[in-house]
């Protein structure tokens, strides 16, 4: 196996294993969609968005495609294809960055602080320079209407961790107190 496949392996598994639910696309490790939620404090919060994401043969030396699957209002998310206008995945990607960072850091900090002077989504840009309370109206608006966890095919059921699920399905006894533990023989 070659080094870029190694890391995008790595990098995935990590991504996984940071509570990020991801489904593979086409059962690769190229294409996947994962949930994202938006950043506590923020216009964005509770609003829950399935981002699309590809990585390009040359992973990690060259950035990931990232783009929002449903619908947000944002100037640097175009409204129609989801595409993301970030200068760190777009430009100034580095071998250093992982996938973690993307949602960790870059994804947030995207839509903490939008950048109206270099917009994908002109109409956004406009209405936050020219009236920020229309502007944040219309991303509360949108996040009701397009970042509930159903629209980002979330069911109630997602909701729980594989562990609350493994320790559902592993209690036969019948009874709810919790088992601790066994005592050695």
């Amino acid at each position: 196996m070659s080094s870029p496949s190694k890391r995008r392996e790595m990098d995935l598994m990590k991504l996984m294993m940071s509570d990020y639910k991801v489904e593979t696309v086409n059962d690769g490790m190229q294409e996947f969609l994962v949930e994202f939620r938006g950043p506590q404090e923020s216009l964005y919060q509770g609003g829950v968005w399935k981002v699309r994401v590809e990585l390009p043969d040359a992973y990690p030396y060259r950035s990931p495609s990232i783009g929002f699957v449903n619908k947000i209002y944002h100037p640097n998310v175009d409204e129609l294809s989801g595409s993301v206008c970030l200068d760190v995945i777009n430009q100034t990607w580095s071998p250093m960055f992982d996938l973690v960072n993307v949602f960790e850091v870059f994804l947030p900090q995207l839509l903490l602080y939008p950048n109206p002077s270099d917009p994908l989504n002109g109409e956004a840009a406009a209405l936050l320079m020219r009236d920020r309370p229309a502007y944040e109206q219309k991303v509360k608006e949108f996040c009701e209407k397009y970042a509930k966890p159903e629209d980002a095919g979330i069911t109630p059921e997602d909701n729980s961790s594989d562990e609350e699920l493994s320790e559902e399905d592993d209690d036969d006894s019948g009874d709810d107190e919790p088992i601790l533990g066994h005592a050695d023989p």
